[in-house]
């Protein structure tokens, strides 16, 4: 297979970038597309030009920093997946693809395909720690928990931070993200003692971040690798607005 490559190509977060056109040769269906990438890459350092500068860790669908807009769609047309487990086979021979990163002014650009997502990390941090004793391993099963409340706070723990539902929003919110967070911790115990700081603090910190609001498209939900609802930003929303009422009942002194 043969394709040809419109790539987005910034020397640093201070270059205006632009698109390049590249080609990818002799590409086998079941390579994935950050192993295409290699290749091309390889073809550019054979040849003393400048790699393409992209994110990869885990390349198991696991650690979120594969972040790539392909065809206008984040992490490409395949539903939840990440780039590193997008196939080739998922494109037809001979096709265009074009490849760029995160679009949002909450993820700066640091070069090509590269994008600055600590603000995440930032949001993580207000959320803090948990002041419940959990034990050890084997204490696990000390403090019981509902079923439908271990599942749901088990898919709202999947989130990998990837950055895809922020990509994918026409707003650049990053209300999944910090819904799922949220949401986690308030379907278990120990998550309660903090839950209205908690969910104060790290919504507070999004605004700060300069993400946008959300509209409900849910386009986030549409682009999320691990398929999180947003039935879980309707669980921050409560968790925020009991908070609020709670603050303004108790201020601080």
């Amino acid at each position: 297979m043969n394709f040809t490559l419109r790539v987005w190509r910034q020397k640093d977060a201070n270059d205006k970038g632009a698109f390049q056109k590249y080609s990818a040769h002799n590409v086998l269906s079941d390579m994935s597309f950050l192993e295409m990438l290699d290749e091309v890459n390889n073809e550019l350092i054979a040849k003393n030009e400048e790699p393409i500068a992209f994110e990869s860790d885990c390349r198991e669908g696991i650690c979120g920093t594969c972040c790539q807009m392909i065809d206008g769609e984040a992490h490409g047309p395949e539903s939840g997946t990440t780039v590193c487990q997008l196939f080739m086979r998922s494109f037809k021979d001979g096709d265009t693809i074009v490849i760029e990163p995160w679009r949002a002014s909450a993820f700066p650009i640091l070069k090509d395909l590269v994008v600055d997502r600590s603000a995440f990390d930032s949001i993580i941090a207000a959320g803090g720690f948990i002041s419940a004793n959990v034990g050890g391993a084997k204490d696990a099963n000390t403090m019981l928990v509902p079923k439908p409340e271990s599942d749901t706070a088990m898919d709202a723990a999947q989130c990998i931070g990837c950055g895809a539902c922020v990509a994918a929003c026409p707003n650049a919110s990053a209300m999944l993200f910090v819904a799922a967070k949220v949401s986690h911790l308030a379907h278990l115990p120990q998550g309660q003692p903090e839950k209205a700081k908690r969910a104060l603090a790290m919504v507070s910190k999004m605004d700060e971040a300069g993400f946008g609001n959300c509209r409900n498209f849910y386009e986030c939900e549409a682009a999320c690798p691990k398929e999180i609802s947003v039935e879980h930003i309707a669980r921050l929303n409560r968790e925020y607005g009991a908070a609020a009422l709670l603050s303004k009942q108790n201020p601080p002194a």
